[in-house]
């Protein structure tokens, strides 16, 4: 079914990393239950030319990508590691009205070296369509990386972190010009 509406119509729903079902409502009372599949910009201004939808129906599953939102900050990013992510959307299968617009990760147990599988986030309502042993997000060491002593610490005090290199340098030529 083809239809044409201003542009100002689709803003929060194509300027969004979310993935959000819509009701289209047409003036001559049909409704139909949509999600946007695929949207067609001006190659200099940017502007919308083109936006399809896929009707859903209640009763059979639909497969798409949904974002993952990560919740939390990780053990090991706190003591100096970097969390790094390998993937920002899920492809999931499942009954449309049942599927989140965002998958929450809860990554506040993560260690350096720790990976988040997608196992991890998976629930009832969806299928995940990924082998099981794909990576989410993982905290990797960096530069910058606090020895643990007790690995049930939740934090390193601010005190305890050593300095680097450059910290000590520039101490020195501090102190040297006084």
């Amino acid at each position: 079914m083809h239809f044409a509406t201003e542009e100002i119509s689709f803003n929060k729903l194509v300027y969004t990393a979310d993935v959000h079902t819509v009701k289209i409502k047409f003036d001559d009372g049909d409704k139909f239950n949509a999600i946007l599949q695929d949207i067609q910009f001006h190659p200099v201004t940017d502007a919308i030319l083109h936006v399809d939808f896929y009707q859903i129906s209640e009763d059979k599953p639909i497969t798409m990508e949904i974002p993952i939102h990560t919740e939390g900050i990780a053990r090991g990013v706190k003591n100096g590691g970097v969390l790094r992510y390998n993937l920002r959307r899920l492809k999931v299968r499942g009954l449309a009205n049942e599927l989140p617009d965002y998958i929450t990760a809860d990554v506040t147990k993560l260690k350096i070296g720790q990976k988040l599988y997608v196992t991890e986030v998976a629930d009832e309502s969806f299928e995940i369509q990924h082998p099981d042993n794909t990576v989410i997000c993982q905290v990797r060491t960096s530069r910058n990386i606090v020895a643990i002593e007790d690995e049930d610490e939740d934090e390193v005090p601010a005190d305890e972190v050593p300095a680097t290199e450059a910290e000590e340098a520039a101490a020195v030529k501090e102190g040297g010009e006084n």
